[in-house]
């Protein structure tokens, strides 16, 4: 830029210097010829005066092809320097008349035979590496002409200083570079313009070019050739307002991506969180596997089902709302460690922390117990936070990012607090003998708590629910560091073995943070015969018009009866523990794809997210 501009003063000052010497020699000639014109001193002094002012010209017009590469893009769209559509299209329009626009000029190409949709563009490097490796070996006002290099990206900005001088910010993979489109070193200044007119902010566009910095240091790339790989036929939005919008960033989740870098970073996370999930139970010696998706009986968790039909069998067929029961029964064919990470789903509310479908992990271990399942919780999971975050503390925000701050800490061992020893406690009473908990007059106590305390509970009120609401109420509320709530009643806990200890409660844990359930465990029931009691509770609670209760599985039963080794199992919540760790307070944030609600034609009508589910999302 400085050179063009240097070469620019060079041909004026040339100019200016032989017209002084045409001036000399015609003084010259004044002096010696009669009635030649004289030229004066002053004449003299304002030639040179033009010539100081014409270099002074040229070095501001160099200075601002310099501060043109190192201003930033005006995100807002505003400032004569901003350009954002291709062919001259004004982002000053309708974007229904910005779609109407763009989509013609893109026929047109296609008539014309320049196809704006190749089928391939050769990337030889990625917009990181290609900054790793060139951004700190060229100094300020250098490029390496012979680093030839190819790129692609998306267009968020578009700056013109000039007609031959072009900026444009290219991102991708979570990186931006500039770059510095000039006319002079293109292929050719033809096809520069022709090339230039075909992007608009927000296509995707391959560069063929070399590293280079403008003298204020701001790294670039310099093509020798751009081309349009994938045009963005809608108006994007500004980066410097984002897209903050919840209905259009969980509907649109390509358009959050492209706009919002925190969001990607966020299933960045996800992805690390079950990485080390996969790599911790590995090296353990578990085996992953897979289990089917569609069951004739919707067991090995409390919920109520989504409901398919088979036309080939002409049966009705259920989702899975858990793997449970076939991972023990894999344990009774020999496998002693298992696990898989997989969907789940359950026929319920959709709120701030549920989703109808949802991930967890689930392992069963052979020859364990839940005590042995509370410490590797503690490992896993404070060793994941210190994996990720660098420290056992992690920042979250309950009631979002303008809500208050809470610290939450993972640092081992967690607090234990045994289930029904602490509601007495805490309400000051005293509740029957667990081994009663099935009885009418234990449900009718825990009726009248709730009713006491003011805790709904819909109907029906079975003592599990009861329990559960009071549960939710009085001790999930104070644990906000990591908290495991243990031995749980047996009537809580159809699938859990009963307590070796104190009769009428199970070895089973919770773990909760920040208020809410990430995982859940317990020491597996092995007894067929008890085990089919169990089931016949439950079914007589779904009589009652428990939806979420159990039905007898049959299969289930026979595979214990071929025995079934001592067994902890084990489940974790994926998209909650991703919550914590990416501070979310809303399962939508973790989640490419929510479930959301079909939108309604009144724009006045606001959507609600009603209905919270009664049970947890972690699997078991």
């Amino acid at each position: 830029m400085r050179k063009a501009a240097d070469k620019v003063f060079k041909l004026f000052r040339r100019d200016s210097v032989n017209r002084m010497s045409e001036a000399a020699s015609a003084t010259t000639t004044t002096t010696s010829a009669p009635g030649a014109e004289k030229l004066s001193k002053n004449e003299l002094k304002r030639r040179m005066k033009a010539e100081q002012k014409l270099k002074e010209k040229a070095e501001k017009d160099a200075k601002k092809q310099d501060e043109a590469a190192e201003k930033p893009a005006k995100e807002s769209g505003a400032g004569h320097a901003e350009s954002g559509a291709a062919s001259g299209i004004s982002e000053d329009i309708s974007p229904n008349e910005y779609l109407k626009l763009r989509s013609q000029a893109i026929e047109k190409l296609k008539a014309s035979g320049d196809h704006p949709y190749p089928h391939k563009f050769h990337v030889s490097i990625s917009l990181q590496d290609f900054i790793e490796k060139y951004s700190n070996q060229i100094k300020d006002g250098e490029s390496m002409e012979k680093e030839i290099c190819s790129v692609a990206g998306r267009v968020h900005s578009i700056r013109r200083s000039g007609a031959k001088l072009i900026f444009f910010d290219l991102r991708g993979e979570g990186v931006k570079i500039q770059v510095m489109a000039n006319a002079k070193v293109y292929e050719s200044e033809e096809k520069f313009h022709i090339d230039m007119d075909k992007i608009g902010r927000g296509d995707i566009m391959g560069v063929v070019g070399y590293p280079c910095k403008s003298k204020k240091g701001e790294f670039s790339i310099m093509p020798k050739s751009i081309q349009l790989l994938s045009p963005c036929l809608h108006m994007l939005p500004h980066l410097h307002f984002g897209l903050k919008d919840k209905e259009t960033r969980f509907r649109q989740r390509y358009l959050d991506l492209i706009i919002n870098e925190k969001i990607r970073q966020k299933f960045y996370t996800r992805s690390r969180i079950i990485s080390y999930l996969r790599k911790f139970l590995d090296d353990l010696g578990f085996l992953e596997i897979e289990t089917p998706m569609m069951n004739m009986i919707p067991g090995g968790a409390t919920a109520k089902p989504f409901v398919t039909h088979h036309n080939d069998l002409n049966m009705d067929l259920y989702m899975r709302i858990a793997p449970e029961l076939y991972h023990k029964m894999l344990v009774v064919g020999g496998i002693d460690r298992v696990y898989e990470i997989g969907r789940q789903f359950r026929n319920e509310g959709i709120d701030m922390t549920h989703n109808p479908e949802f991930t967890t992990c689930e392992f069963y271990m052979a020859y364990a117990d839940y005590n042995d399942l509370m410490t590797i919780t503690e490992t896993l999971v404070s060793g994941m936070v210190k994996y990720i975050h660098g420290s056992y503390k992690v920042k979250y925000h309950p009631e979002g990012e303008e809500g208050e701050e809470v610290e939450i800490d993972f640092s081992p061992p967690f607090k234990r607090v045994s289930m029904v020893k602490n509601l007495e406690e805490v309400l000051k009473v005293k509740f029957p003998k667990t081994t009663e908990f099935y009885s009418p007059e234990t449900n009718k106590f825990l009726d009248q708590l709730c009713v006491k305390h003011e805790v709904e509970c819909p109907a029906p009120r079975t003592t599990a629910r009861l329990l559960d609401k009071l549960v939710g109420e009085f001790i999930e509320e104070k644990c906000i560091n990591p908290t495991f709530i243990m031995d749980h009643p047996q009537i809580m806990s159809p699938l859990a073995k009963w307590h070796r200890s104190e009769p009428g409660l199970t070895e089973r844990f919770e773990l909760f943070v920040m208020k809410k359930e990430i995982c859940n465990a317990y020491t597996e029931l092995n007894d067929p015969f008890v085990q089919r009691e169990r089931f016949e509770q439950q079914a007589k609670d779904k009589a009652a018009g428990d939806d979420e209760a159990q039905l007898v599985d049959e299969n289930f039963c026979t595979a214990l009866e071929y025995g079934l080794p001592p067994t902890a199992g084990w489940g974790i919540g994926i998209d909650r523990l991703t919550m914590f760790l990416t501070d979310s307070n809303n399962i939508k944030e973790v989640l490419f794809f929510p479930a959301m609600k079909p939108e309604v034609s009144n724009p006045n009508k606001e959507g609600t997210e009603e209905n919270p589910s009664s049970s947890n999302q972690v699997g078991k």
